[in-house]
């Protein structure tokens, strides 16, 4: 009888646990994620717009005769346009993309497109992925983002090296959005750790911008590269907040309401401690800029306000239940909202109207700022006992050669031959030799998984 008598206790302590979890999520809104971090500055913030700008041109057939030009245009001469590849010449690679010679802001700049629902060959990029199955530089990464990434660099090497010698001033900046995010981040990745393959070149030069990114890659490398990667998110974007794993996302596209607040269900329920120590589970990359324009329980937009941090926990961890978070992943809402921040921080600016002397000044400890946060978040990372997180050293370069491998070279039939000309290796060929086969773990889908070598890692 006690027991019976228990039973509607049990009934209402769940139902008010319920009711409690339904009243946070409702309550919890974007402006949360970011309420913590410090404002971004025009300067840091000046390129946002435009790159959204070079990644819209892409959807372009003829930059001469654009037919979707946004409002000032593109901001592009089609004279310093030094190619553009659509979906014919990657054969379902990667996703087309433009590399521009912008010497106004002198950069080199690589901008990729978005997601093409009507393209299988998107997908099948997006699909080729299993948690686990890509290791890179001591931490795990989208496997088909970063296979399309090695097909670019295949594609473009002799071109991106011949611009980096000529203009050893210029930056190199890797964009996309959306998918195209993923892949520009990997191709910063990629670069970085082989930098020799284009022609030395400094990390510092290098600059990666994604707008509205996929989570691509895990902890430790998303705050290890915060120094050159660069992720922005408008709002309530469902994208950058969502762990499922992308195949999952884009089978159930058609109820991807449901999916979403399964996935909030889900991640509310896991603690934060068991995220930052699974290895596997994929974030968003690099530096994170939050634009914030919507206010709870207020209709209608709001000046923006943008929000920027490298942070380690809280990381863009709960999707926001709103209307408006598959809206704000558009390229076209995101390019307007950065373009309104901007000129709200420019604004800010001429009221105080700092001398040229003072202004260069303020850049130099802006970029200290920058450095001292990125330590402090590396420290972090290892503080919270993320996987494989460590502080940073001098980055090295896959190419190095270790001891055995070294001696098989020489005792190789090519080297005791006097022939002292190799073919070149390629990117993909270069991915491909970092990683060995592992035969000893299968599941239903895939036969066998891929590892990165012992050998490499340890760098």
């Amino acid at each position: 009888m006690s027991i019976i008598c228990g039973v509607p206790i049990l009934e209402c302590v769940c139902c008010l646990g319920c009711a409690r979890w339904v009243w946070k999520r409702c309550l919890h809104t974007a402006g949360h994620d970011s309420e913590t971090w410090g404002f971004a500055t025009a300067d840091e913030f000046e390129p946002i717009p435009r790159i959204c700008r070079y990644i819209l041109a892409v959807y372009e057939d003829d930059i001469r005769k654009p037919l979707w030009e946004p409002v000032g245009g593109y901001g592009i001469n089609p004279d310093w346009l030094i190619l553009k590849k659509t979906y014919k010449d990657t054969r379902g690679r990667a996703p087309p993309y433009i590399l521009y010679l912008d010497h106004d802001h002198a950069d080199i700049v690589l901008a990729i497109r978005g997601l093409n629902l009507a393209k299988e060959s998107d997908y099948a990029v997006l699909l080729d992925n299993k948690l686990g199955k890509m290791k890179f530089d001591g931490g795990y990464v989208h496997n088909g983002l970063l296979k399309a990434a090695g097909w670019v660099l295949d594609s473009e090497n002799e071109t991106l090296k011949d611009l980096v010698k000529k203009y050893p001033d210029y930056t190199l900046t890797f964009a996309g959005h959306s998918l195209g995010s993923g892949v520009a981040a990997m191709l910063t990745l990629v670069v970085v750790q082989n930098h020799e393959k284009l022609e030395n070149i400094d990390r510092k030069r290098i600059r990666c911008y994604a707008i509205a990114p996929a989570r691509c890659m895990s902890l430790n490398l998303a705050v290890r590269y915060a120094d050159v990667i660069n992720s922005v998110v408008l709002q309530d974007d469902f994208l950058p907040r969502t762990a499922t794993p992308l195949e999952d996302i884009f089978k159930s596209l058609f109820c991807l309401p449901c999916l979403l607040c399964l996935g909030c269900l889900r991640d509310t329920c896991i603690s934060e401690d068991k995220m930052l120590k699974d290895p596997r589970r994929l974030y968003t990359p690099g530096r994170l800029y939050h634009i914030v324009e919507r206010k709870p329980f207020r209709c209608g937009r709001f000046p923006p306000v943008v929000k920027t941090a490298v942070p380690v926990d809280g990381r863009f961890e709960h999707i926001v239940l709103s209307c408006n978070a598959t809206s704000d992943h558009a390229i076209i809402w995101i390019e307007k909202e950065a373009k309104w921040a901007l000129e709200l921080m420019l604004e800010d600016n001429k009221v105080m109207e700092i001398p040229p002397q003072q202004k260069m000044e303020r850049q130099n400890t802006l970029a200290r700022e920058h450095t001292e946060e990125y330590k402090a978040a590396l420290q972090r990372a290892v503080t919270l006992a993320v996987p494989h997180a460590y502080t940073l050293s001098p980055y090295g370069t896959f190419s190095e050669t270790v001891e055995g491998e070294e001696e098989k070279e020489e005792e190789s039939p090519a080297s005791s031959g006097g022939s002292s000309r190799k073919r070149k290796e390629t990117w993909d060929e270069l991915i491909e030799r970092l990683y060995d086969k592992d035969d000893s773990i299968h599941d239903k889908n895939e036969s066998r998984y891929t590892v990165l070598k012992k050998s490499f890692s340890s760098i």
